[in-house]
Parts: structure tokens; C-alpha cells; sequence
């Protein structure tokens, strides 16, 4: 089976390409929802975290405030080290798990969706890697218009490798300013060039 790595700047199309994928019957895995997940009421991760960034992270129903981490950890680079230190092997581990049983399938080949491909060395473990991007011009209309303030985004932006670093280190690249029919027909060529 072939694992491919899917990444990309936020914003420029990376749960759009996922979608494509599923909607083509191929297995995807995205470590966004595992991130979701491995921080879920009761999950080790989600203790570890309350013990360092403290209680005002957790909402009265016990779930994780999402934003209010956000808001610390994209302020402070070493505080976003910490995070990904409680939250990336958790997540490497589940999407190994769920490559290795689509192995056994059968599976000819999968996707796993993970933003931080290259800073985090996943490349590594995959058998090719592609970026998906946009403009910066399309990057800040969309992220605009997930109603983040400026500040937000800029750092968000700064704690990823530049999108051209990404593309110049992918295998393949997919770029999704145009519609979703050529966004879909970019994604076929790279199937097809990755022999799948």
C-alpha cells in the first residue's frame, strides 16, 4: 500500500482535498480530528495539558476551550512546543494505527492529512507527500472569512514552514485557486502519477 501525506499552509484547501479523496472511495486520515479527539473529556492529553497551560483552558462541561489555548499558545513559540510535545506523538500514533489497518485490508493506497508534515519529520514515514496552496491574497480572503482578527492569522501563518518551502519539498503540489473541478483533476493526475 502507498501512505501519502497531504499539508499545506491553513487556509489553502487541505480538508477541500480530503473530501475530493473520500469522495473518490480512497481512505483519509486527518490529524486535525485526531487532535480533536486525543484532547476528548477523560483522554491523558487532555490532564496534561490543565497541568500546563492550567484550568482556565477547560470549560465548565469539561471540554477543552480550544480558542483560549489557541490564543496562548500562537502568542508564545515555546508554549506551542509544549502542546506539540503533549500532542503530536498521541497523534502519530493513532494515524500509524489507522494506516497499518487499511495495510491489512488491502488498501492500495491512503492519504493522511497532516498540516505539520515537514516541521514534524512525517515525511519520513510516507511514500510521497503532497502540498496543497493558494495565493496569499486567497489564504488571507479565506481565513478572513472564518472571522479571525488579524493578529490571529498572522501568527497561525508564522508557526508553519512558508508555503513555498512546503511546495519545493513536496512531491507533488495541488493548487486550489481555480475551482473544484480542477482542484479534483489535479488530485487525479497525482493518483495516477503515484501509481494507485
Amino acid at each position: 500500500m502507498k501512505t501519502l501525506g497531504l499539508t499545506g499552509g491553513i487556509g489553502m484547501g487541505k480538508s477541500t482535498s480530503a473530501q475530493l479523496l473520500r469522495d473518490r472511495g480512497l481512505p483519509v486520515i486527518d490529524t486535525d480530528d485526531l487532535a480533536r479527539q486525543v484532547v476528548e473529556p477523560g483522554q491523558p492529553a487532555l490532564a496534561d495539558l490543565q497541568a500546563l497551560f492550567g484550568p482556565e483552558i477547560i470549560g465548565s462541561d469539561g471540554h477543552l476551550l480550544r480558542a483560549e489555548l489557541a490564543r496562548l499558545v500562537f502568542a508564545d513559540s515555546d508554549a506551542r512546543r509544549k502542546l506539540e510535545s503533549i500532542l503530536h506523538p498521541r497523534i502519530r500514533e493513532l494515524w500509524r494505527a489507522q494506516v497499518n489497518t487499511w495495510r491489512l485490508e488491502g488498501r492500495s493506497v491512503a492519504f493522511v492529512v497532516i498540516p505539520l508534515l515537514f516541521e514534524t519529520g512525517a515525511e519520513k514515514e510516507l511514500d510521497a507527500t503532497v502540498c496543497v496552496a493558494c495565493s496569499s491574497v486567497t489564504q488571507m480572503q479565506r481565513l478572513q472569512s472564518r472571522g479571525w482578527p488579524p493578529i490571529q492569522i498572522h501568527q497561525r501563518i508564522q508557526a508553519q514552514w512558508p508555503t513555498e518551502k512546503k511546495m519545493a519539498t513536496a512531491d507533488f503540489v495541488v493548487w486550489t485557486e481555480a475551482g473544484l473541478d480542477v482542484h479534483a483533476t489535479q488530485l487525479d493526475r497525482v493518483l495516477r502519477s503515484a501509481g494507485s
